[in-house]
């Protein structure tokens, strides 16, 4: 039979692997650079596009976005015509994803630091970023998808499900997360208000990890562990099992991100029964992997590709045995807001992702630029120097949930808290900081010395060239299903009917926990005292947001005595319905805010932002200088009440028309508030001496952020009224 000879794109895949190990770098340096932040928190005091609140989301989104999407697209434009005996459709199309992708990254670099950020987690980017992104990724789909139709291989190999599983999924995920409404071309509104933001953010939040770092990435387990150990793949049936139940369950399970808060209590028994049902695909798909290295175990013991390859497997074993086990609630009451969670994700982020990333990089180099790896010792010694990283990593972050959930929780035997002030767990734990910070020493370090190992191998190489392949011209694929044909073997010839199939599955978990969430009002009880913000205390919540501040604090009191005795009375649904978008937070490295108006005078937290050591001796906050130095611009307020109109915000045509007269009034009040306070003369007097050195005009405080910021921090809490506990002061004492 005569065959066609074609020729498969090895420059897009070039283009891909080089971007992750850029994109890696630049990404775990940043991680790095916020791990020390932790121990030296006046590192980068001054330049406020380089603070804590500030870069953490560039962090997370260099990691996932750059680092990771780069390389899923490396490992599919590689690995899908390989599998389809096809080139890309388009060389257009392909390009255009490329240099789309790292536009959009840039994009988050420039954007971020700056505080331009919706603040929802892995969804930080504004509007017009979040629509490049969906163009972006349609282009993805569209080449993908039509490569597959002109393939000339009849069956689609199991990779490939999960890459088409990936493409829909994360496309519904990034455009139902993302409804927003525009207020300007740097800043929106969500469409979604408190409990139903917090529960469309988490179905998108753990989905994102779902379907953008773990099915992807699965298609390339299932693609390179079998090409590394030359063995076929231990269970075609096992496979078939495990995708289909895993993107069935996954998309169930976001709601255990929200236990114990004022989520329905329908909606978070969900996500925990399915959250233990996860269980047993992702387990399988583990079993799946490992079983395919059988034997093959003598070569893993001096092949450094099969060791990351192992290693991040059992990453992926250990990940997901956790992430069920977090969602039992008595364990999630211990774990959640603690370093126990940045523990488990990182378990996943660096060994499944950073060690199957590896791997795949030591692999397609030397077939890329046909040269053998430059140094196999160097490969081995980077495996020994990223596993021990992770170990140190890893470990003092559980150690440190652990301490500080019990801390959090010890009362003495009169019943009041033991240790009543937040900074006591903070200064504990700071060892555990000490140890996460070498750990990511170590792991960078051995990546630093991959990008040295590919250097040597690609200059030792050829040029990266277009690779001849032959293929039989593909037969006609017919409709019907052959005698003798399973349905599934037939199912895998109709790309277009299992791409609607998988579609059906991961669609019907959102929209049974979705859809009742917004349309029963039943769901969020109103409560009449709960009124919308001030223009103000409006404008103060999106500097609380600028600058990152839900990073450390959360603003939901859980129903636990050990959290009512310390922050108050726990979160009613009712309290949230004007906030957009929802600032629950994810982590306490400081206490919990939601009480904290009216706790504190005017004054103290002026101190507390120029000099958190004033006010909270020990304290790993960064100082907020910027924000007592910077005049606030309001030029956008009624732009921002219109919208929030829009949204069913009840403002009235009045209140947007004598928005600025009222936000003048209130700043006013908040200047007498601090003039009027003996404590303020003497920061007053040093502001005014660094104003005079920085060519400032200090003569009004009406005008600055800090007035907003703190008209808003004094509004939190106070719409219903709780008994404040006894001894407030130290409890709530600031990080």
């Amino acid at each position: 039979m005569e065959k066609d000879v074609f020729y498969y794109d090895n420059k897009i895949v070039k283009k891909f692997l080089y971007a992750t190990i850029f994109w890696g770098v630049v990404g775990m340096s940043v991680g790095l650079l916020l791990a020390f932040m932790f121990l030296f928190p006046t590192l980068t005091e001054g330049v406020s596009w380089l603070s804590f609140g500030r870069l953490r989301p560039l962090h997370t989104n260099a990691v996932i976005f750059a680092f990771v999407g780069n390389a899923i697209f490396a490992g599919v434009y590689y690995s899908l015509q390989r599998l389809l005996k096809a080139r890309m459709y388009s060389n257009a199309l392909s390009n255009i994803n490329f240099w789309g992708w790292q536009l959009i990254i840039v994009a988050a670099a420039i954007t971020l630091p700056l505080g331009i950020t919706t603040t929802k987690e892995y969804a930080e980017l504004e509007w017009p970023i979040d629509i490049g992104i969906a163009v972006v990724w349609v282009v993805f789909g569209w080449n993908m998808i039509a490569t597959i139709l002109r393939r000339r291989q009849r069956h689609l190999y199991v990779a490939i499900w999960f890459y088409l599983a990936t493409f829909v999924t994360v496309a519904v995920l990034h455009i139902f997360n993302s409804l927003a409404l525009p207020v300007n071309f740097l800043k929106s509104y969500s469409a979604y208000a408190g409990v139903q933001d917090a529960l469309v953010q988490w179905w998108y939040g753990h989905n994102a990890v779902a379907f953008f770092l773990t099915t992807p990435f699965l298609g390339l387990m299932y693609y390179y562990v079998p090409k590394a150990a030359n063995r076929p793949v231990y269970s075609y049936r096992l496979s078939i099992v495990h995708f289909w139940s895993l993107i069935f369950i996954y998309i169930w399970a976001g709601p255990h991100h929200l236990l114990y808060s004022a989520l329905p209590d329908w909606a978070q028994n969900l996500g925990v029964a399915f959250s233990i049902m996860l269980l047993a695909p992702s387990w399988g798909g583990m079993i799946n992997g490992l079983l395919t290295l059988r034997g093959a175990w003598d070569k893993v013991r001096t092949d450094p590709v099969l060791k990351f390859m192992v290693v991040a497997i059992t990453g992926y074993g250990m990940a997901t045995f956790e992430g069920p086990m977090l969602s039992l609630k008595n364990v999630n009451a211990i774990a959640h807001f603690t370093d126990w969670i940045i523990a488990h994700v990182h378990v996943g982020a660096l060994a499944w992702n950073g060690f199957l990333t590896f791997g795949m990089i030591y692999w397609l180099i030397p077939k890329l630029v046909k040269k053998d790896l430059w140094s196999v010792k160097l490969a081995n010694a980077h495996f020994w120097i990223g596993t021990l990283g992770i170990v140190m990593y890893c470990l003092p972050m559980y150690v440190a949930g652990f301490v500080q959930a019990s801390m959090w929780k010890q009362f003495n035997p009169d019943g009041t808290l033991v240790y009543g002030n937040f900074l006591e767990t903070v200064q504990e734990i700071m060892p555990m900081y000490w140890m996460r910070a070498i750990g990511g020493s170590l792991y960078i370090l051995g990546t630093f010395v991959m990008l040295y190992n590919v250097i040597k191998t690609v200059r030792a190489g050829s040029k990266v060239t277009d690779e001849k392949a032959e293929a039989a011209p593909l037969l006609r694929v017919t409709g019907k299903r052959t005698k003798g044909e399973g349905y599934h073997t037939w199912l895998e010839r109709k790309p277009v009917r299992l791409t609607i199939y998988a579609t059906i599955t991961i669609l019907i978990g959102g929209a049974v926990q979705i859809i009742p969430t917004i349309l029963v009002k039943s769901n969020i009880p109103t409560i009449s005292s709960v009124k919308p913000y001030t223009p103000l205390e409006l404008e103060g919540r999106d500097l609380y947001i600028r600058e990152g501040c839900v990073s450390c604090h959360s603003q939901m009191v859980r129903p636990f005595r050990s959290e009512t005795e310390r922050y108050g009375e726990f979160s009613k649904a009712g309290e949230y319905v004007y906030d957009r978008p929802f600032l629950w937070g994810s982590k306490r490295t400081g206490p919990d805010l939601l009480r904290v108006g009216g706790k504190y005078s005017d004054n103290w937290h002026f101190n507390h932002f120029y000099d958190p050591q004033s006010t909270s001796s020990g304290s790993i906050m960064p100082s907020y200088k910027n924000l007592i130095t910077d005049a606030h611009d309001r030029s956008d307020i009624q732009d921002k009440m219109k919208v929030m109109q829009k949204l069913g915000v009840p403002y009235t045509e009045e209140d947007i028309a004598k928005a600025v007269e009222w936000m003048d009034k209130q700043a006013l009040e908040i200047e007498k508030s601090l003039h009027t306070d003996p404590d303020f003369a003497k920061t007053y007097q040093a502001d005014k001496k660094y104003a005079k050195e920085n060519g400032l005009d200090f003569i009004d405080m009406r005008d600055r952020e800090v007035v907003a910021l703190i008209a808003y921090l004094q509004r939190l809490g106070t719409d219903i009224k709780v008994e404040i506990p006894s001894g407030e002061e130290a409890n709530l004492s600031l990080n």
